[in-house]
């Protein structure tokens, strides 16, 4: 079992993460005493569903260790009996899930603040230590069974298959559109936005659907936490800027399955966008396990200068820029220093494929593999 950062509360919480991030797993390992309560077990999701009362019988009196409900989205109704029990009995509760929309949509209150809401990524360097390859992350992404010594995986089928599990279980199954067709076709169009602004009309030219149509699929994919909007950084803009946020799908292997690839397609195009999700992925994970007080942002302006990643809130203001190419040029540094004159406070890093440390008009200048390995150190 690959150590996680992940920290737990020891009160009672969600924790959400898309398929595939290791929840269930990570969860049986740390909590091997727990009762643990299998909503994508039929027999189980059938009687709960039936009558969400019985799960008070299915809890001993005595319990060691929080109780644990894996998908909990299946049954939403189980979350009144788990507030209620959380009141009767004192206990505490994980509450696992890949999904959120069916719990708003029933109207569930995700227990009055009684428990909190946490996140699980796919793996991170830090996690894979030794084990964490450049090449192999860029190409096949971080979800963890790529990475399980005991299976004997092949990464690009492991892929396709991920997804088309999300295409069957996650949307045809519970019903998110009637129309699977052109769902994928949308996939696979909002796959040529990843790490662009967004621009929602376009994308639903390109699908054949009308622009509200192809809004509801972008909320279906962050809803099921495979994709995420970064939007603009405007605090105290002192320069006209762009309002179209940045789309990324969570995993850059996922991305890589998804996106249509053929002879006019450019290599360099693909590894582009791939190189902001593989940075993307590992600074979201970061904020959310290290509990630092940021959000992430990107920074446009109408004229075209840009700086792919901007961290900012209580704990400071750091801007990343990222760029495949092993030669350093000073010109790569037009948006950074911009941004920086702007903001001067700002902690500002420059990411690239060579292996040069370097300091350039206050720019830190950092190989690429260097910046991913070592982000919390560098950033903190």
């Amino acid at each position: 079992m690959i150590a996680r950062k992940l920290d737990l509360p020891t009160q009672s919480c969600f924790l959400f993460g898309p398929r595939g991030t290791g929840k269930t797993s990570w969860l049986r390992n740390e909590f091997p005493v727990s009762v643990y309560i299998d909503l994508l077990e039929s027999n189980t999701h059938n009687r709960l569903l039936a009558y969400p009362q019985r799960l008070e019988e299915m809890i001993p009196l005595k319990v060691d260790g929080p109780i644990i409900i894996d998908e909990i989205q299946k049954v939403p109704e189980l979350l009144n009996e788990v507030h209620r029990l959380i009141e009767k009995r004192k206990l505490s509760f994980i509450l696992t899930g890949s999904s959120a929309r069916k719990l708003r949509k029933a109207g569930s209150n995700l227990l009055a603040g009684r428990a909190l809401t946490k996140y699980i990524f796919p793996l991170i360097p830090s996690e894979l230590n030794d084990d964490f390859e450049f090449e192999k992350a860029l190409k096949f992404g971080l979800l963890p069974t790529i990475y399980d010594v005991d299976k004997d995986i092949n990464a690009e089928e492991y892929l396709s298959s991920y997804i088309q599990t999300y295409l069957k279980e996650e949307v045809l199954q519970e019903g998110l559109t009637r129309n699977i067709g052109t769902f994928t076709r949308f996939l696979e169009t909002a796959s040529f936005s990843q790490g662009e602004a967004l621009n929602m009309s376009s994308v639903a030219r390109e699908c054949s659907v009308n622009r509200k149509m192809a809004e509801s699929y972008f909320e279906i994919l962050e809803d099921l936490l495979i994709a995420s909007r970064v939007q603009v950084f405007q605090k105290k803009a002192k320069r006209k800027m762009s309002q179209h946020p940045k789309f990324y799908f969570f995993d850059v292997g996922v991305y890589r399955a998804i996106r249509p690839k053929g002879p006019l397609d450019s290599p360099e195009e693909i590894d582009g966008a791939a190189i902001e999700t593989l940075t993307f992925q590992i600074i979201s994970a970061w904020i959310e396990y290290s509990a630092k007080k940021l959000r992430l942002y990107y920074w446009r302006t109408q004229n075209g200068e840009e700086v792919d990643f901007i961290l900012y809130g209580e704990d400071g203001l750091i801007a990343l820029e990222v760029k495949r190419k092993s030669r350093f040029d000073k010109r790569d540094l037009k948006g950074l220093q911009t941004f920086k004159k702007d903001y001067p406070i700002c902690k500002a890093f420059f990411a690239y494929g060579g292996k040069e440390n370097l300091c350039v008009d206050g720019v830190n200048v950092r190989p690429l593999n260097q910046i991913l390995k070592n982000l919390e150190s560098l950033l903190e």
